[in-house]
């Protein structure tokens, strides 16, 4: 059947491991990793290829917000995973998994976090909104004042 000790568990990976060790080609002294690039012919003749455009920025999730902020909440209270998912009635895992963004939690189970946190939802939300607020806000660019961008509405606005 199989040459294991009968003591010693079998490991089969789900995922490739992150770095492999770099294979060696035959007849050559470096990696395969390490080979240069073919070039890339350019559009038109004698025209230089240009460069790619860069990415806009993400916006933030808002289960990473509210993650965040509950954590922080949390950890700024000196309070453990075990105690403050007791006090809300929620797994352990899922508060977790919710504090570091892995899950979209109800409003039931926001209400619930918050409250073993000592606040209410609306004081969550308002915490998770001037968040949002920080982390999108950025300066305009060619507008000699560094205004940001953003709304001149400075308030909550929530939608169904």
């Amino acid at each position: 059947m199989s040459e294991q000790a009968p003591n010693e568990a079998r490991v089969i990976p789900l995922r490739r491991a992150a770095a492999r060790p770099a294979a060696v080609r035959p007849g050559t002294a470096r990696p395969v990793s390490e080979r240069p690039a073919p070039a890339r012919p350019s559009t038109a003749p004698g025209t230089p290829a240009s460069p790619p455009p860069a990415a806009a920025p993400r916006e933030p999730l808002w289960r990473d917000l509210v993650g965040d902020v509950l954590r922080r909440e949390r950890l700024a209270q000196e309070r453990t995973l075990k105690d403050v998912a007791d006090a809300a009635r929620i797994s352990m895992p899922y508060l977790s998994e919710v504090e570091r963004g892995r899950k979209e939690a109800s409003s039931e189970v926001l209400a619930a976090a918050a409250h073993a946190l000592g606040l209410g939802l609306g004081d969550l939300l308002a915490r998770v909104h001037g968040e949002l607020t920080r982390v999108t806000s950025r300066h305009v660019p060619g507008s000699g004042r560094g205004r940001t961008t953003g709304s001149s509405y400075d308030g909550l606005c929530l939608a169904a």
